[in-house]
C-alpha cells in the first residue's frame, strides 16, 4: 500500500512544480504598504494593477474610520458562533435588507466567503435528479460546486447561445426520461478572466421556451455596472429575471464576505440549509459594520464609479490604439492577450516589475492553453492618468521585446525568496 503523501512530494502540480524558482516573486508575492495604486514590492514602489479595489474603497477615509470604530466598539470575536445558533445581530440583518433592496430582490443572505458560498449554494439547490447547465469559463468556485453535484451537468461553450440551447435540450430530454428533477443554469455577470459580460439578456429570453432557474455570479459586475452599480443584470435590463443573484464583497467593496439575493422563500430555504454557514462562525461585527459603510458609499457616491470608468476607457482605448488584443471585454476587467510560453511570460513579468516598476497579474497554462499569455489588468478609481500612461508605455516596449524573442529563456528565472 502506498503512502498517500508520496504522490504529493513527487508531483507538485502544474503550478507548484515551479515553486523553488517562483515562490515570493511570481507566486505568493508580498505587496506592502497601504492598499492603493502604488505599493511596495521587494523594497521598491510599483504601479499595481492586481487589486480588485474597483472603487478605491480599501483606504477610503470613511471606510477606515468605520472599520476602526467598529473594531474598537465590538472587537473581532463578536458575534461568537454561527448565525443560526448565537452569531446573529441586527447589523447582519440590516446589511441583508439593504443589499436586497439595492438589488431589487425580496431578500438576501450574508455569506462568510464567496468561494465557499457558491459551492454551498449549488449543493443546497441541486439534488441527484437535478441537472446543472453552466458556462465553460465559469469561475473555479462554480466548477468545484458543479464537480460535487451528484446529478448530471452539461457545460456549454463560453457565451455560445447555440450550444447553450443544445445543452438545455439535452437536460430536458434527460429529465423527461427520468421523470424527476429540474434545471439550474449558472453563468457569470462578468467573467473575471476575459472581462466579457455573460449574455444574461439572451439567456433569460430562453426561459419562455425552456423551464430553468438562473443563478448569476456577479462578483465583478456588482458596484461597477448598471446605472446605480447594481451589476450586470441592471446593466442589461434583466435584473428582475435573475432568480438568484450572487456577489462577493471582495471586489468593489474591498472587503470580506458575500451575499445571495432572490425571492424570500428561496433565500429563507438557503438560510436554513447552507452547510457552509450553518457550521461556520458568523462574519465578525467590524466586517459587517464596515460593509454597511462600503455599501452606503457605493450607493451614494456615483463619482467613484464614474472615475473608475474614466480610467477603464483611457486604459482600454490606449491599449487598442497601440494594437493590443484585449478580447471582448466590456467591463473593468482588462485582459491583454499575447503569445508565449511560461518561461517567456515570467521573463517579461520580471522586466515589467524590475525595470518599469509595473506589477500586474499574469495567467499562463494550465489556466489557459499552452502558448498563450494573459496579463489581467484591474483598473480602479484610485489610479491616476499618469499611472495609465506609464503602464501603456511599459507594455508597448516590452511587447516589442517579446515579439523580438528577447525573453526566450530555457526555464523560469530563479527569483524565489532566499
Amino acid at each position: 500500500m502506498a503512502d498517500i503523501f508520496d504522490k504529493l512530494l513527487k508531483h507538485n502540480g502544474p503550478i507548484g512544480q515551479h515553486r523553488e524558482r517562483a515562490h515570493g516573486y511570481f507566486a505568493f508575492p508580498k505587496l506592502e504598504g497601504p492598499i492603493g495604486p502604488r505599493m511596495i514590492f521587494r523594497g521598491k514602489e510599483k504601479i499595481v494593477w492586481s487589486l480588485n479595489n474597483y472603487l478605491g474603497l480599501a483606504n477610503h477615509p470613511e471606510v477606515r474610520k468605520a472599520d476602526e470604530d467598529a473594531a474598537r466598539q465590538f472587537g473581532l470575536a463578536l458575534p461568537m458562533g454561527a448565525r443560526m445558533m448565537s452569531g446573529n445581530s441586527s447589523y447582519h440583518e440590516q446589511l441583508e435588507q439593504e443589499l436586497a433592496a439595492f438589488e431589487k430582490k425580496e431578500d438576501a443572505f450574508l455569506l462568510n466567503y464567496g468561494y465557499q458560498g457558491v459551492v454551498s449554494i449549488i449543493d443546497a439547490l441541486c439534488g441527484r435528479h437535478d441537472v446543472i447547465v453552466y458556462d465553460a469559463e465559469s469561475h473555479a468556485c462554480i466548477i468545484d460546486g458543479v464537480r460535487l453535484h451528484a446529478g448530471h451537468r452539461y457545460v456549454y461553450k463560453h457565451n455560445d447561445l447555440e450550444d447553450f440551447e443544445k445543452q438545455l435540450q439535452r437536460a430536458e430530454t434527460l429529465l423527461d426520461k427520468q421523470k424527476a428533477g429540474g434545471i439550474l443554469v449558472i453563468t457569470e455577470g462578468v467573467f473575471g478572466m476575459g472581462g466579457d459580460q455573460g449574455k444574461l439578456r439572451e439567456i433569460v429570453a430562453l426561459k419562455k421556451k425552456y423551464s430553468f432557474r438562473l443563478f448569476v455570479d456577479d462578483a465583478h459586475g456588482f458596484g461597477t455596472l448598471g446605472k446605480t452599480g447594481a451589476g450586470a443584470g441592471e446593466e442589461q435590463g434583466v435584473q428582475d429575471q435573475i432568480d438568484l443573484y450572487f456577489s462577493t464583497f471582495a471586489k468593489s467593496m474591498a472587503s470580506i464576505g458575500a451575499f445571495v439575493a432572490g425571492d424570500r422563500g428561496i433565500i429563507d430555504y438557503l438560510r436554513y440549509n447552507l452547510r457552509s454557514q450553518i457550521f461556520a462562525k458568523s462574519l465578525p461585527m467590524p466586517i459587517t459594520v464596515g460593509n454597511l459603510k462600503r455599501l452606503d458609499l457605493l450607493r451614494s457616491r456615483p463619482e467613484l464609479k464614474e472615475k473608475l470608468w474614466s480610467n477603464v476607457r483611457k486604459l482600454q482605448d490606449g491599449l487598442l490604439a497601440k494594437g493590443f488584443d484585449i478580447g471582448n471585454s466590456n467591463s473593468a476587467v482588462t485582459p491583454i492577450y499575447m503569445k508565449g510560453d511560461i518561461p517567456e511570460a515570467t521573463a517579461m513579468v520580471m522586466d515589467l516589475r524590475e525595470n518599469y516598476h509595473i506589477f500586474c497579474s499574469i495567467v499562463v497554462y494550465p489556466v489557459i492553453p499552452k502558448g498563450q499569455i494573459i496579463y489581467r489588468i484591474i483598473p480602479t478609481a484610485a489610479h491616476s492618468f499618469e499611472d495609465i500612461e506609464l503602464t501603456l508605455k511599459a507594455f508597448e516596449e516590452t511587447k516589442k521585446k517579446l515579439d523580438a524573442g528577447d525573453y526566450k529563456v530555457e526555464a523560469i528565472p530563479d527569483m524565489a525568496e532566499a
